[in-house]
């Protein structure tokens, strides 16, 4: 089967339950190109070698074709230093170390009692879908919490989020049509997101966009379009790959009961648990925003400048020229040197939060779900290629455990 065939079988969501084979048919061809010009990089050498170039931009700008051009002013994700850089530090002077190290931490009891309230609202039931009921309301609540969203807003900000989610994916041949209906739906969020820091811009709190709109320094503040670029970022960064972890992570925990049991008996292997599910079931499969500013040649193959470039961080994770067995799961794994949260100056701005996030949901379901069993597997998938994660999962169970008393 030739390289381009196999990407579409990745890419075709009826095989989103279980790709890994494909990546591994992947990973024959290091770098492949595609009919429609795309480079696919799928090993781990590779791949961390173009995410730490400097001749590789996330500016989409930099295509050489005639496609419809991405947004006029992008968030930091889709910049190239040193605009990204400006940016980046902006957003996390107010987001974590050095000028505010104690944020994300900060949120642990927050995140504790909302984690017990979700679970407590499923202890009188047999079943439930971890999904809807757990999974999607904590990081909603988090993520929102932290930006300044009023509570009633949630359900509304999910909604956007989950639309604009299915309008991403790697490829060209569609792009231009999906870039249409995503500025469609980013626009009814980008006017509420800019109501709202207007109205922070009059009346400051202690929340992220408070400080987005009010922060001045050396290196200057944010523009009113940068803010909104960074909060819609942060947004849909910030709970949809979340969301996607944690459900992966119940999923697989469910699926090798003995490791189920383990972490039960033992609460300090979840922290090893979630670095090994980013590795083997990681929420963010394909980095698919790249683009060659210059002629690289790498693994034998030279991608032309201009060309787009999907870096496939699932596919890295479990090169076997990396990692010993890794098709296994294995909390205990030394030196887990996984792609999870990517890697250079765009490593995952919210990577501890979601490490947190984790670890305390599954650390909670798994102390607190008596006999939880799967009511189906695989359980259905979002259609999304990049960010993998099932749609609902259906438990059953014994009963609940009660919460921890203080």
């Amino acid at each position: 089967m030739t390289s381009h065939n196999v990407f579409e079988q990745i890419l075709d969501p009826s095989g989103r339950a279980d790709p890994y084979p494909l990546f591994g048919e992947l990973r024959a061809t290091p770098v492949a190109r595609q009919e429609d010009g795309t480079y696919v990089v799928s090993t781990y050498r590779e791949i961390v070698a173009l995410l730490h170039d400097p001749r590789v931009s996330s500016d989409r700008r930099n295509l050489s074709s005639d496609a419809e051009p991405p947004d006029l002013s992008p968030a930091f994700i889709g910049l190239d230093p040193p605009e990204h850089d400006r940016l980046r530090h902006l957003a996390m002077r107010h987001f974590g170390p050095p000028h505010s190290p104690g944020t994300v931490d900060g949120l642990r009891p927050a995140m504790l009692a909302i984690t017990t309230e979700l679970i407590d609202g499923i202890a009188g039931k047999q079943r439930a879908d971890l999904v809807d009921e757990v999974a999607y309301p904590l990081p909603v609540a988090v993520i929102c919490r932290l930006l300044g969203v009023p509570q009633e807003d949630e359900p509304q900000f999910h909604a956007w989020a989950d639309q604009i989610i299915e309008t991403l994916g790697p490829g060209e041949e569609d792009r231009a049509e999906r870039e249409r209906e995503r500025k469609t739906i980013a626009l009814e969020l980008e006017r509420y997101l800019a109501g709202l820091a207007e109205a922070r811009r009059r009346q400051p709190g202690e929340d992220l966009l408070s400080g987005f709109v009010t922060y001045r320094g050396p290196e200057g503040g944010m523009t009113p379009q940068e803010v909104v670029s960074t909060a819609v970022l942060l947004l849909i960064a910030g709970h949809e790959t979340t969301i996607n972890l944690i459900a992966n992570g119940m999923l697989t925990l469910l699926r090798h009961p003995d490791l189920l049991a383990r972490v039960r008996d033992d609460p300090g292997l979840i922290v090893p648990t979630v670095e090994e599910l980013l590795r083997y079931e990681p929420p963010v499969q394909l980095v698919s925003s790249r683009v060659a500013l210059d002629d690289i040649t790498i693994a034998g193959v030279t991608i032309p400048a201009g060309s787009p470039i999907v870096l496939a961080l699932a596919a890295g994770s479990r090169d076997p020229a990396h990692v010993t067995d890794p098709d296994r799961f294995d909390p205990c794994r030394a030196r887990n040197e996984h792609l999870g949260f990517g890697g250079g100056v765009h490593y995952c701005f919210g990577a501890p939060l979601a490490r947190l996030e984790a670890q305390i949901v599954l650390a909670e379901l798994v102390r607190r779900l008596r006999g939880p069993r799967l009511v189906a597997d695989p359980p259905p998938y979002r259609p999304s290629p990049i960010l993998r994660g099932p749609r609902h999962l259906l438990v059953d169970y014994d009963g609940v455990e009660p919460a921890y008393t203080m």
